[in-house]
């Protein structure tokens, strides 16, 4: 299974490509879409749409997982963010993926075993569960890899308590 994961941001949204295959992830793409900041925002957002759709087109993956919108106590920054999102949205659905939320404490905890992790020790714990030796990760790109580790745990879980309910159900 492959997927996508993304953190949202005007400035620098997260992205990271993960596979999952015999028990092993493989980490095939990572960074971050910075619009330049001298862009309008519609055309910042429109940006970030285009190389989601870009990232979707190259790497086909399976699924799509994002962060979800956190409690803001900056109304403008809640409604840009979602204004973000919405253009991700756009970009996931166009290409008839399959989406999945996640919440910063949900992925936090996936990864690091606590939800109040900061984004120091996410990235830390990310590096290692992924065996990226890049010194230069930087958070957003990070935070995107956290989010698709946790989407493929969870689906991981899905699939073997499915499993589990098969081979329960074929002794019977």
């Amino acid at each position: 299974m492959r997927v996508l994961g993304i953190d949202p941001s005007v400035q620098s949204t997260g992205f990271g490509i993960i596979e999952y295959s015999n028990n092993n992830y493989s980490v095939l793409s990572y960074g971050a879409i910075k619009p330049s900041r001298r862009l309008l925002f519609h055309h910042k957002i429109n940006k970030i749409r285009s190389r989601v759709e870009e990232l979707i087109k190259t790497f086909e993956p399976d699924e799509v997982a994002i962060e979800n919108l956190f409690y803001a106590q900056n109304i403008k920054t809640a409604i840009t963010l979602g204004q973000v999102r919405g253009a991700i949205l756009v970009a996931v659905a166009s290409h008839d993926c399959t989406l999945h939320e996640y919440s910063p404490l949900e992925i936090k905890k996936a990864v690091t075993g606590y939800g109040q992790a900061d984004k120091n020790q996410v990235k830390m714990m990310i590096k290692t569960l992924l065996n990226i030796q890049d010194e230069n990760l930087g958070t957003d790109a990070s935070d995107a890899l956290a989010t698709a580790f946790c989407h493929l745990n969870s689906r991981i879980f899905q699939q073997k308590i499915k499993e589990s309910e098969e081979t329960n159900n074929n002794k019977k």
